[in-house]
């Protein structure tokens, strides 16, 4: 054991003074929450130390700190991220992004214990599973558990299990060994980079039109994204995935124009728009077909804030996006049940297992991130989705727009 471990599990030690131990514990948390949620999946892992290091805090004031250094670094790219989307300065970024963490902080902060043992690591899954689920979990990003599918590719449920056990045995004494665990699996899975499959016939189309992507109403537009579809119909392609917002509003007039672009074609469009109701609108996947079109998939939680306003529907002023939370959590599309998963859905926890607990037999995810450029966001969302396929051996389908 090294002296630093040493000084974080002891009152006292000879080479490192108790009063350093709090701000060693937030170094690491940054570190472990910078690299672990830098994009890739072999970094994940790294997440899952952060329990340990929340158990060792010495007082709650440390605990805290140690969750606030954790999950701001780990949601780095949320300030840059939010400045691009209103075309502001970085400064109601940073707002948001403290603010967000509150809940994360505060839920660690509560139930943290001073005690070692077993009563300890039951409180720290009752603070994983407050964070995974909603209200809290509405923004319970950078979840530890996400890390199941490097560690337990293919276990499904029962590597779900055997994550919450590690993290659970890392807030023990039994830390140490769990580490070693730790690193002979992580071993094991790079040495095993396995990514999941595309479903046969599937093609997920990423494109690169900014911020104009769902915002140009010409004909042309229309019809550009028309032919890209028919192309891939040509190089045999049965169902084509466009990203989050790639068709705009979806109107009566633009579902006309769909179904007859696709009317010689035997292929099926998933894509997604925008559905405009009295109090707001809904973020949706619609899919098309030669003489049919429906909205597939109603999104479950759409960004808060940028997108999700509660409080207008409070206020009666409206205009927000809505969200669905545990609504259609599985989908038929070519005659397979599709989890379907747009942008912020991939960030959080509950809608994939939602999906995954009624029987989904392969991923659909989406986004439109070009608002994220010069951030890891998309990276964490493309290894997030990647790593849940893995854990529940399902095969993957992409679309995203930067």
């Amino acid at each position: 054991m090294t002296p630093a471990f040493s000084a974080w599990r002891g009152r006292s030690s000879p080479s490192i003074p108790d009063r350093w131990r709090p701000a060693l514990l937030v170094t690491a948390a940054v570190a472990i929450g910078w690299v672990g949620w830098s994009g890739h999946a072999l970094t994940l892992p790294l997440a899952m130390l952060f329990p340990a290091l929340w158990a060792w805090a010495p007082n709650r004031v440390t605990a805290a700190a140690v969750s606030m250094g954790y999950f701001l670094a780990a949601s780095r790219g949320l300030p840059q991220g939010v400045a691009a989307f209103y075309a502001a300065d970085i400064w109601p970024g940073l707002g948001l992004w403290i603010g967000a963490s509150c809940l994360f902080v505060g839920v660690h902060a509560a139930l943290w214990l001073r005690q070692p043992g077993w009563t300890r690591a039951l409180r720290y899954l009752v603070a994983a599973v407050l964070m995974a689920f909603p209200p809290f979990g509405i923004t319970g990003w950078a979840h530890p558990v996400t890390a199941a599918g490097v560690l337990f590719p293919g276990w499904g449920w029962w590597g779900l299990t055997a994550a919450v056990a590690v993290l659970l045995v890392m807030t023990t004494r039994a830390w140490s060994v769990m580490m070693i665990v730790l690193a002979g699996l992580w071993l094991w899975s790079a040495a095993n980079p396995a990514q999941p499959a595309l479903p046969a016939g599937w093609r997920g189309l990423d494109l690169s039109l900014g911020r104009s992507l769902g915002r140009e109403h010409s004909l042309a537009y229309q019809d550009a994204l028309a032919a890209l579809v028919r192309e891939q119909a040509i190089n045999s392609a049965r169902v084509v995935i466009l990203p989050e917002s790639a068709l705009g509003f979806w109107t009566p007039t633009l579902e006309g124009f769909w179904i007859n672009a696709l009317r010689c074609s035997n292929v099926t469009l998933l894509a997604g728009a925008a559905v405009l109701e009295r109090q707001g609108y809904d973020n949706v996947m619609v899919a098309i077909s030669a003489g049919k079109a429906s909205v597939l998939y109603r999104e479950r939680m759409p960004v808060p804030v940028s997108m999700w306003q509660p409080w207008a529907t409070w206020t009666g002023t409206g205009g927000g996006a809505r969200a669905y939370f545990f609504a259609n959590p599985v989908v038929k599309l070519a005659g397979i049940r599709v989890a379907p998963l747009i942008c912020y859905e991939q960030l959080i926890v509950w809608p994939i297992l939602q999906s995954m607990w009624f029987g989904a037999e392969t991923i659909v995810a989406t986004g439109n991130g070009w608002w994220t450029q010069g951030s890891s966001i998309i990276d964490i969302q493309k290894t997030n989705v990647t790593v849940w396929a893995r854990l529940f051996a399902v095969p993957l389908a992409m679309s995203f727009n930067t």
